[in-house]
């Protein structure tokens, strides 16, 4: 690359990533992953939707605590309207090159790799599953007053979540207590999210990527049936379920990678994040491929069998734009079991 070039790249996400970023083969051992889920900063009353305190703040850094009273006040964006669009675009191409800068006296080699994970609201989730159907009256036509018929809206828990890797705890806590991070990057969480998860878990690969760079996933929050205790529940979902989730055809048809995320600890409390026992990382080629996934029998069979062990009432799933902002790691192994 020439030098004209580096130097536009200066300060890019690009620098931490293929096919500029230097990489390594990764191992088998699980790494350990803080899958950091966010709600957006938004007009949300707090009593609809959890925050963090000192969230959702001004032009001066000072929380908004009515935000639907104030929504003007809020630094994001003040226009309603452009809420969710503005929070988008923030969070990938304003935090995610914070989060990876290397600025003075900070190291971030420890970050094997950071994917932000953004919920797609046209994309299957629980709340509104494939196959879609035309909306037709009891003479097989199209409704001639589609405005009376609109579908309520079912907004997931979250609106994302960030999927940062590292070798062990040591590395998170080493990385997280730099003055970048304990200070700089929870001021820009402060404005760009309401409310930000705090987990730690173990991440294991049942099905490696060929390249990490799959634009689409789909992400499943998994809350254990009481009877069982969170390591009984991720026992099962380890080793029964995912050779039964992995048996499938349609699995090795439409799935281009597979992870499950085990919770065991949190970086600071937090009763959100606790509740959760498991989470799902199916990564896929198009949406396409999610829906016609989401439509075969084998999901269903998929999902009957996880209701053993999760409540899928309590339970979610949700699509989401997959970004690369930093990988170390190429190619990916399967994670020993």
């Amino acid at each position: 690359m020439s030098q004209d070039k580096f130097r536009d790249l200066e300060r890019s996400d690009m620098l931490q990533r293929p096919p500029v970023g230097q990489t390594q083969p990764g191992g088998n051992q699980p790494l350990i992953v803080t899958p950091t889920f966010v709600l957006r900063s938004d007009a949300t009353p707090w009593q609809d939707r959890p925050h963090d305190a000192g969230s959702s703040v001004d032009r001066h850094g000072q929380e908004v605590t009515q935000p639907d009273r104030h929504a003007d006040r809020l630094a994001l964006e003040p226009d309603p309207n452009l809420a969710f669009e503005h929070w988008d675009e923030y969070w990938r191409k304003v935090h995610g090159p914070k989060f990876a800068y290397a600025g003075p006296e900070t190291q971030n080699d420890s970050v094997l790799r950071y994917d932000q994970v953004h919920r797609l609201a046209s994309g299957p989730s629980s709340g509104f599953r494939p196959p879609y159907r035309a909306m037709v009256g009891a003479d097989g036509r199209l409704v001639a007053d589609p405005a009376a018929r609109v579908p309520a809206y079912r907004r997931p828990s979250w609106d994302g979540f960030a999927y940062i890797a590292y070798g062990s705890e040591e590395a998170v806590t080493a990385t997280l207590d730099q003055e970048q991070y304990a200070k700089r990057i929870i001021a820009d969480e402060q404005t760009v999210f309401r409310k930000v998860s705090r987990e730690l878990a173990r991440e294991y690969i049942l099905i490696p990527s060929a390249r990490h760079r799959d634009p689409f996933s789909l992400v499943k929050i998994h809350i254990r049936r009481p009877h069982l205790t969170r390591e009984a529940f991720q026992q099962r979902w380890l080793h029964q379920h995912a050779d039964e989730v992995m048996a499938k055809p349609e699995t090795q048809e439409y799935v281009r990678r597979y992870a499950q995320l085990h919770p065991f600890a949190m970086t600071q409390p937090d009763e959100e994040g606790a509740k959760i026992d498991g989470i799902s990382v199916f990564s896929f080629s198009s949406l396409n491929d999610v829906e016609d996934y989401l439509a075969t029998e084998a999901w269903a069979a998929i999902e009957q069998a996880e209701a053993e062990i999760a409540d899928p009432d309590a339970s979610e799933f949700w699509t989401a734009v997959n970004y690369s902002v930093i990988n170390r790691l190429a190619p990916e192994q399967a994670t020993a079991r």
